[in-house]
């Protein structure tokens, strides 16, 4: 059976939607904005929220590192200063992990390299995340596994052998896996561009581990397919207003969409349901007037051979079904009946 446990929550087919906030650098630096994101994503509902870790210097070269980066979504001149200004270190992430765990809601964060990926480890992160980009990143991908936390894989851009080799360098070692479906789009304009499928693919593929999405859609309808589909985790990016300075906070989900999300992920579990037809509780007064049963179309004496011109359909649905019709035509009346009155096998012989 399929299932991965984050933080003491089992995410298997039969559970509900585990949803993560992706609040990334959606903070924009400021510890009081992530806490604030981290209380209102709990609010709407999300079973877990998600930051960013870089070693920013030891991540891009260093002509990336001093490129010149001024535009209208820069924090700093260069694109190094600018990821800077954007990354927590340990006084950060000790106060938002109390936080989180006080409010009751799992926190946890991509690494982007070895370091950052140490420096999760010694805070005890409950699961460790890793973006489309370190999909072919094996080395990385085997050095986490041997912390033996849940690992959460984004696959965008990749070939099916790509994801296979990662499955491949992980599983051996650490068998808590979940592979995401995800287009490595910002965000995603054509929606061909999902190829939602693939979710199918996968769990065929890995019988084995719990399939998800990063859904970079601008909206929430999509992830509902993708949970239909199989997705038992849906990653989506957070913000607290989709105006904010920053390249990710026009394709986030505000609170309003988020608190939807989640309801709306809930009640497709409900759904779904067991796949067993049959009639409901809630089907018995509207059926009772709709459908049909048989009854004399006219006053019939005792004795009477019943013809089909003797017998109408009408509702209300508390007698003889129709289907029966044929089962009774060329039967005898054994007592009289008026118009409308109901035929049963216990007046016939």
């Amino acid at each position: 059976m399929r299932q991965i446990i984050i933080n003491g929550e089992i995410v298997n087919d039969n559970s509900d939607c585990y949803v993560v906030a992706e609040i990334g650098h959606n903070h924009q630096g400021s510890l009081d904005t992530a806490k604030e994101m981290i209380r209102v994503a709990k609010e709407c509902g999300a079973n877990a929220v998600k930051l960013q870790k870089r070693d920013n210097k030891s991540l891009y070269t260093r002509e990336v590192y001093n490129a010149t980066y001024n535009n209208e979504n820069s924090y700093g001149s260069t694109y190094g200063k600018h990821r800077e200004a954007l990354e927590f270190g340990d006084p950060e992430y000790r106060v938002l992990i109390d936080y989180a765990r006080d409010l009751g809601i799992t926190l946890f964060a991509t690494a982007f390299d070895f370091s950052s990926a140490d420096f999760l480890a010694r805070l005890n992160m409950p699961a460790f995340k890793f973006a489309s980009g370190d999909l072919t990143n094996t080395p990385l991908l085997k050095h986490v596994a041997h912390f033996g936390k849940p690992m959460i894989v984004s696959t965008g851009g990749g070939t099916l052998d790509d994801v296979k080799r990662a499955y491949d360098a992980i599983m051996p070692v650490n068998p808590q896996l979940c592979l995401l479906h995800c287009t490595a789009a910002y965000p995603i304009y054509n929606y061909e561009d999902m190829n939602l499928q693939v979710i199918t693919t996968y769990r065929e593929t890995f019988p084995d581990v719990v399939i998800g999405l990063s859904d970079h859609e601008s909206g929430i309808s999509m992830a509902l397919v993708a949970y239909v589909l199989g997705a038992r985790i849906i990653e989506k990016h957070f913000t607290l207003n989709r105006s904010w300075k920053g390249t990710d906070h026009s394709f986030s989900l505000s609170p309003i969409g988020l608190r939807r999300l989640v309801r709306n992920l809930h009640r497709a579990r409900l759904a779904i349901g067991d796949g067993v037809k049959r009639p409901l509780p809630c089907e018995e007064k509207p059926l009772y007037k709709m459908s049909k049963k048989l009854v004399a179309a006219r006053n019939l004496s005792v004795g009477s051979v019943l013809r089909p011109e003797h017998i109408a359909l009408k509702s209300p649905g508390d007698g003889l079904p129709p289907y029966e019709l044929y089962n009774i035509v060329g039967k005898r009346l054994t007592r009289g009946l008026k118009e409308d009155e109901n035929l049963s096998f216990e007046v016939v012989e």
